[in-house]
């Protein structure tokens, strides 16, 4: 990814380096991209000659810079690559955030758990903002409504 840093006209550019990230990505970028290292090599030559990319050092700015001078049509192979290079960071934290409320979920006494119990309860973990603004009343109806019970769910012991 830092390949495509702009910073020093930019000079950390490498295509192998940028067609090896798109490989790794064949859902967005098909074999039949083999236009990409083309596509880079001519992006890259003619950022280095335009006047809006002198002084650039962010990516998000090159984006910015591409759509305003149309050049993510003529190179919308490469605006996909740097589309891809930005939305990375934000989609691997929200990764990590689940694998992190996993261990919290899972522990040493629950680790025999299946499956599906995994699933309901990691989804009211990372959702507990949406999960604490559902009334308990409304709770206890959906459960009880569930099943056939012997008797009701004793609402004067309820913790809130």
């Amino acid at each position: 990814m830092a390949c495509l840093n702009p910073r020093n006209s930019f000079s950390n550019f490498d295509v192998d380096k940028l067609v090896r990230l798109a490989k790794i990505y064949a859902a967005d970028f098909d074999v039949g991209d083999l236009l990409l290292p083309g596509q880079l090599r001519g992006f890259v030559s003619r950022a280095r000659r335009t006047q809006d990319f002198l002084g650039c050092t962010e990516l998000g700015k090159v984006v910015e810079i591409m759509v305003n001078t149309k050049m993510n049509t003529s190179y919308g192979l490469v605006y996909r690559l740097i589309e891809l290079t930005l939305i990375l960071p934000v989609a691997t934290a929200s990764v990590e955030r689940i694998f992190s409320a996993m261990s919290i979920v899972k522990t040493d006494l629950r680790n025999e758990m299946g499956d599906e119990w995994l699933n309901d309860l990691m989804i009211c973990y990372t959702e507990k903002k949406i999960f604490r603004s559902i009334k308990n009343d409304k709770i206890i109806k959906r459960f009880e409504d569930m099943k056939t019970w012997r008797m009701l769910v004793p609402r004067n012991n309820l913790v809130v």
